[in-house]
Parts: C-alpha cells; sequence; structure tokens
C-alpha cells in the first residue's frame, strides 16, 4: 500500500474521537472503532453542558482562574489558558455542525448559559439536560454519512502496533514508533492488523474500575493501558473525580444528576432535612466537586447514611420541567417526583483527570499515536476537574490533534507481524473473569476511594498484583474476549492509581489522604514513566 493511502484509525466514537475524525475525513480515510453500540459514550451521558467564554461580562482571565482554583494547584495554566481562548471557537464548530443548544434571544450568541460549581459567571452552553446527547447525536450522524469515515461497531482495539511487532529485521533498525493496532471484531472473534499513518486513542476514562460509577460501560481505560504498555508516560492517575450526586436507586445506579441543577439552586440535605454543605465550604452547594463530593462522603459516614438528599423542590415544578426534563421524567419513572420529593444522591466515580501525557496537539511520547478526551493529561484539570471543561477539551484539543496529524508527512508503512493464535484455545472457565473484575471493583471501591490511607493502598496494590497474575496466565493460554481484554486494561489503570496515589505525600484536590492531610506549599504532577521490565507491561 502507497504511503499516501494508510488510514487513520481513531479509537472510540465519542465526542473527541468524532470531532478527531470530522476534521481529518475531508482529507484523509479515517477508521472510527468503537468497542460497543456507538451511541455507548461518556460523551452521550454528559448532562451539564460546555464551557463557551461569551458573555462580555465573563473573560478568558476569569474561566483560567476558575480553573486554576478547582485545579487545586496543579493545572497548567498555559494549557488552561489555551483552551479558554479557543471555547468560543469550539460553541461555534459546534453550532456549525447543527447542536441544537437551548437558546436565549438575549444572550450571548442567542444561547441560554448556566453555571455549575467552581464557575464564577454563567458560562455553560447547554441542550437542556441532556447536552452530550444532543451533541453525540449530531456528530454522529454527521459521521456516518462522510464517505471518508468508516465506522468499525463491536471493534475493540486489543494493543497498539510497535516496532516489536515488525518484521524481524525491520525492528531495530526503525524509530520507534505506532504503526496501527490490532483490533477485535468482537462478533466473529477475530483478530484484525490494522495498519494507520496515525492511531488517535480517544476511549474515555476509568469509571468502571469502581464498583459505583455515573460511567458507561466502555469506561475500562483502554487507551491509557495500551499507551502505557507502548512505552508512554501517564499523569496525574491519583486524581479519579468522584461527581457528588449519583442517583441512589435500587433499579439505577449510574444516572448522574447534574451539577446544574445545584447551579440553578438544589441544596444537600440531610434525611431530616438539615442543610450540610455550609458547614464544609463558604461556597456551599456551589463548591468544587472535590469538595461536595468529601462533604457528603463524611455525612454518610458520620451518620451511617446509604445516601443524602438533594432538594429541588423549591424550584418549582415549571422550571424543573424546562431546564431538567430528562432528569425530571426518568426520576418520574422511578417513583420519585423531583417536583415535590427531594432526590437521594450518592457519590461515584466520574471522571479520570489523568491519562496519557499529550502536547496541546494531541502528540504522546510516541510517534504517530495520538491521544485526545479523558484518556490524557494535558494539565488542564490539574487535582480536580473544572465541572464542563472535559467537553470543552475534547473539541479543542480534538481539532489541534487533526490539524496535527494533517501536516505530518505520510510514512512508508513497514511490514507488520500478524497476530498469533496458534498457542491458545478457548476458555473453559469464564467465571474467573467475572470473580475478578468484581474482586478488583470492590477493592478499589473501598482502599482507593474518595479519602484514602496508605494501608488501604498497599493492601489494594497487593490484590492488583495477584490479580494481574491471574489474569496474565488467562490472557497466555486463551483466545481473547472483550471481557477479559477489559479486564486487563482496568487492572493496570488500578495499579497506577494505586502507585500514583503511593507518590503524592499529601492531599490534594481529589486525592485525600488521611496519613498526610495536609498540602504541601508548592506541588507537581505524578509522572510515571514504564520502566522495561515492569511488571504492568
Amino acid at each position: 500500500m502507497a504511503a499516501t493511502e494508510q488510514p487513520i484509525v481513531v479509537i472510540g466514537a465519542g465526542l473527541a474521537g468524532l470531532t478527531v475524525a470530522l476534521e481529518l475525513a475531508e482529507k484523509h480515510t479515517v477508521i472510527l472503532l468503537a468497542k460497543r453500540h456507538l451511541e455507548e459514550s461518556a460523551t452521550a451521558w454528559a448532562q451539564g453542558g460546555i464551557v463557551g467564554v461569551i458573555d462580555e461580562q465573563d473573560s478568558v482571565d476569569a474561566h483560567v482562574k476558575d480553573t486554576v482554583e478547582a485545579g487545586a494547584g496543579l493545572v497548567v495554566e498555559s494549557t488552561a489558558r489555551y483552551i479558554a481562548e479557543q471555547s468560543s471557537l469550539a460553541i461555534d464548530w459546534l453550532i456549525e455542525q447543527g447542536v441544537p443548544f437551548t437558546p436565549d434571544p438575549e444572550g450571548p450568541k442567542g444561547l441560554h448559559l448556566t453555571r455549575e460549581g467552581g464557575h464564577s459567571y454563567r458560562r455553560i452552553a447547554h441542550a437542556a439536560d441532556a447536552t452530550g446527547w444532543a451533541i453525540h447525536q449530531v456528530l454522529l450522524a454527521k459521521a456516518k454519512q462522510h464517505p471518508r469515515i468508516q465506522i468499525r461497531e463491536k471493534c475493540m482495539a486489543l494493543d497498539l502496533i510497535t516496532n516489536k511487532h515488525l518484521a524481524e529485521q525491520k525492528k531495530s533498525s526503525k524509530a520507534q514508533a505506532c504503526y496501527g493496532v490490532y483490533a477485535l471484531d468482537i462478533e466473529k472473534g477475530q483478530i484484525e492488523t490494522l495498519a494507520a499513518q496515525a492511531v488517535v486513542l480517544a476511549t474515555g476514562g476509568v469509571g468502571k474500575v469502581y464498583r459505583y460509577t455515573s460511567n458507561p460501560e466502555t469506561a475500562t481505560g483502554d487507551g491509557i493501558a495500551m499507551a502505557w504498555r507502548a512505552g508512554c508516560r501517564v499523569g496525574n492517575m491519583e486524581f479519579v473525580q468522584f461527581h457528588p450526586t449519583c442517583l441512589y436507586h435500587p433499579q439505577d445506579r449510574t444516572f448522574l444528576i447534574t451539577e446544574a441543577l445545584r447551579g440553578e439552586g438544589a441544596q444537600l440535605k440531610l434525611p431530616d432535612g438539615t442543610r450540610f454543605m455550609p458547614h464544609h465550604d463558604a461556597r456551599a452547594e456551589l463548591a468544587p466537586r472535590d469538595i461536595v463530593a468529601r462533604a457528603i462522603d463524611f455525612e454518610m459516614k458520620k451518620h451511617g447514611l446509604d445516601y443524602v438528599l438533594l432538594d429541588a423542590t423549591h424550584l418549582g415544578e415549571q422550571k424543573i420541567k424546562e431546564h431538567f426534563p430528562n432528569i425530571y421524567a426518568r426520576c418520574q419513572a422511578l417513583g420519585i417526583d423531583i417536583a415535590k420529593e427531594p432526590i437521594p444522591v450518592v457519590p461515584a466515580a466520574h471522571y479520570t483527570c489523568g491519562g496519557v501525557v499529550t502536547n496541546l496537539q494531541g502528540q504522546t511520547d510516541l510517534p504517530g499515536l495520538y491521544a485526545v478526551g479523558e484518556a490524557t493529561y494535558t494539565g488542564l484539570h490539574g487535582a480536580n476537574r473544572l465541572a464542563s471543561n472535559s467537553l470543552l477539551e475534547c473539541v479543542v484539543i480534538g481539532k489541534a490533534a487533526a490539524r496535527q496529524i494533517d501536516q505530518e508527512s505520510p510514512h512508508v508503512q513497514p511490514a507488520i507481524l500478524p497476530w498469533d493464535e496458534s498457542r491458545v484455545e478457548d476458555a473453559d472457565e469464564s467465571v474467573v473473569i467475572a470473580h475478578n473484575w468484581d474482586e478488583l471493583r470492590l477493592l478499589m471501591w473501598n482502599y482507593v476511594g474518595i479519602v484514602r490511607t496508605n494501608r488501604r493502598l498497599e493492601r489494594a496494590l497487593h490484590r492488583i498484583e495477584l490479580l494481574q497474575s491471574e489474569v496474565q496466565e488467562y490472557y497466555s493460554n486463551f483466545r481473547v474476549s472483550r471481557d477479559l481484554l477489559e479486564l486487563r486494561n482496568l487492572l493496570t489503570c488500578a495499579e497506577l492509581i494505586v502507585r500514583s496515589a503511593l507518590m503524592r505525600k499529601e492531599s490534594r484536590g481529589l486525592h485525600y489522604s488521611r496519613d498526610y492531610p495536609q498540602s504541601w506549599s508548592v506541588s507537581y504532577p505524578t509522572i510515571l514513566t514504564p520502566m522495561p521490565k515492569s511488571k504492568i507491561n
């Protein structure tokens, strides 16, 4: 195949992946991989909105200040400024694609802006309370119609193709780079070799490593784990954001109650009706997520509660139905009338603030490999992500990565070794995967949750290493499946989270340690570099 004919492979069909794919498809062939149904992505579940510094009373400086404050001293200010400066253009781009943001004839750009915790101004563009769904549906429809985008549903990336996968004579003579990806066609059970001009990881976060999460089934850290195995650095993996308000209901444990509800005045209360957030922070319900989640965790443990209450009844039925129709309908279907009674809520793993180290063009340590979105560490989120900065990062860095890939000179593709399944057989005890999956998620919830101690972290690391040994033996002897690959990736990410947490001898942002409750006067990101003989590999 000629160099100019090589496609770009984008792994992940959320906002990050779709942005890159649509931007590149004007000139390049793009293969877009989605390991489950196309509608299953964290983007589609995002409720609140996307930041846009578009109001005359607002400013880039104010947005940067809010981002830095929420990030608890670990935000790279130049990154925050670049992304804030691009926010108005990002909103324009989404409007051009056809995203139906909630209008306000008197608002900037004709949009209704809302406010969320940690923001000093109303700057959140939204589509009612289902912004992510609205964005995802529009961009997905455009991708499906584009002649240069080949969408591969139920196709999971297994590992990146690097020098060790090249024909023998090329392994040592070529500079380290990424040349494509091995991918599992889940329905056929076949592994394909996808050679590529560039590979883009847009695989999302690691929420499914925890027992309780607001994330979809896709959030198994695939991109982070693959990049780590390929030799890329990862950063700030100890900072996993727990969203303060996930619905507590036996029939639905992953439904998020958007922060925008608190932005409009909803209050957190104990079962007896006592409001508690003012006792924890002067900003009360509008404090950053780490503070609110820790406060809820404190009150639940103090009073022996399974949940607390989010009371929006004083907002009135008309306002609730107008601004939060999906939350109203979802709760109503479960027997909760949020216009008349408070909502039972608990914190849940929500967002991975660390990930694969990249620059502002999405470039990783490995030439030919890019990463965008929640799978990355760009320095934007620091020790705690400011609400609604995530969708913005996807668009801004996604467009920048596409520009960078377009500028790269095409390479001549070297000979790649096919995937070797000659020494494996069909699995006979899949219960091992299910059992280890459950054990991992429970131990991460109990030992590596909102509040941590060294003893808990060390116990978690010991158990993770034992599980890794079991899974690696299974991986070596049996044909791979999606469940096995996801478990393998989750174990890698779990180890990265725990090792990062053990390295941080302070409490900061989303990482709170009882052994080190104070914050250093000056702090630095946690950057892990793969070692050649690392057990994680």
